[in-house]
């Protein structure tokens, strides 16, 4: 029985997963035609999509679970709606997963995602409640431009090193 949870359509799926990610880091997504996405997989164009709809769908599905993961790196903040300004976790996530990181980036998907948790408390000590929108885009914009560096640079600096960038760059008032 082909069920979405059974071993064996499991390990089908981290295959395809890993032939995409692999042929996205160096062409672009309209660039990668299904028929060579199966070869480098292994399989047949009808295994593929008992999978998939399509390359979009499975750029949506690794989206979706690198997103779930930082979601899940974040739960208790998330669950009870304070900022805990810990970035080093962030920081080693992307270290330990540049791969996904970079293949989220070439797909676009860093325009899409949003901040979780702002810690209304803090922006109302540091702005006063004023402009917090542009204070979110601000951040949001910043921090992802400094991920993409880093990750074009191959994640030279530790994760540490990194948060205390962030650090310094915001002199404690991390929203």
């Amino acid at each position: 029985m082909n069920t979405a949870n059974n071993r064996r359509r499991q390990e089908t799926v981290r295959t395809i997963e890993k032939a995409f990610i692999g042929l996205i880091q160096d062409k672009e997504l309209d660039q990668i035609c299904i028929s060579q996405l199966c070869r480098e997989a292994g399989i047949n164009r009808t295994t593929f999509y008992a999978c998939y709809d399509g390359l979009h769908d499975i750029a949506d599905s690794i989206r979706s679970k690198l997103e779930d993961n930082m979601k899940e790196l974040y739960r208790d903040e998330i669950k009870n709606g304070y900022n805990s300004n810990d970035f080093l976790k962030l920081f080693r996530h992307i270290k330990d997963n540049q791969i996904l990181y970079r293949t989220y980036f070439k797909l676009g998907y860093d325009n899409q995602y949003r901040i979780f948790v702002y810690d209304t408390n803090l922006a109302a000590r540091h702005f006063g409640n004023k402009f917090i929108k542009y204070h979110m885009e601000f951040f949001r914009a910043g921090l992802t431009r400094i991920i993409k560096m880093w990750l074009e640079d191959g994640c030279k600096e530790s994760p540490e090193d990194m948060m205390e960038i962030i650090r310094s760059e915001y002199n404690g008032r991390v929203v």
